[in-house]
């Protein structure tokens, strides 16, 4: 299983960025698909999942209405895009997958979002 995040970078307060994890190594359109993020001195948190079929999604509250989660399965990739980013998602973010809930789960290297003007 391999999972590559793209798509960080720097941005101002209020503007948007998409986040992509291209995976590959097992069969992506079985898999549900998550974005995580972990800021400097807290704990890694949950900020968006896609059921693997993309018709059920889930959002920390601190993102719903901002963030939106999608996936493309013949093209094996998940998305965040992010919009009105707020100093306070900054962090590194992560792709997350797994087959079902209690099963092995695989992270991807991260991708770093700085939100600064």
């Amino acid at each position: 299983v391999q999972l590559v995040e793209s798509g960080g970078g720097l941005v101002q307060p209020g503007g948007s960025l998409r986040l992509s994890c291209a995976a590959s190594g097992f069969i992506f359109s079985t898999y549900v698909m998550s974005w995580y993020r972990q800021a400097s001195g807290k704990e890694r948190e949950l900020v968006a999942r896609i059921s693997s079929g993309g018709g059920s999604t889930d959002y920390a509250d601190s993102v719903k209405g901002r963030f939106a989660i999608s996936r493309d399965n013949v093209k094996k990739i998940v998305y965040l895009q992010m919009n009105s980013l707020k100093p306070e998602d900054t962090a590194v973010y992560y792709c997350n997958t797994y087959r079902a809930r209690g099963s092995r789960e695989y992270w991807g290297q991260g991708t770093q979002v700085i939100v600064s003007s």
